[in-house]
């Protein structure tokens, strides 16, 4: 798998992180991944809800120590 392409959604509130998580992976191709940084909770289950219902594949998901999310996702179809 190449470099995440990031996302940088820190500051945003829910839905507005995943909006830019899925703008973003309609850009992508098949087998490329991207990072979201979020800084809002609700995006570690926004996101894997989401990206469950519609195919795509989840990769690791971390807190850092200031207080951001790092979730990333591949696009599968």
């Amino acid at each position: 798998m190449s470099e995440p392409k990031l996302v940088d959604a820190r500051g945003g509130f829910c839905p507005g992180p995943l909006m830019e998580l899925i703008a973003t992976l309609k850009t992508l191709e098949v087998g490329q991944s991207l990072e979201l940084l979020s800084t809002d909770e609700g995006s570690t289950a926004d996101v894997p809800e989401w990206v469950h219902k519609v195919g795509h594949k989840m990769g690791p998901t971390s807190k850092d120590a200031e207080g951001v999310w790092h979730i990333v996702v591949e696009k599968a179809k």
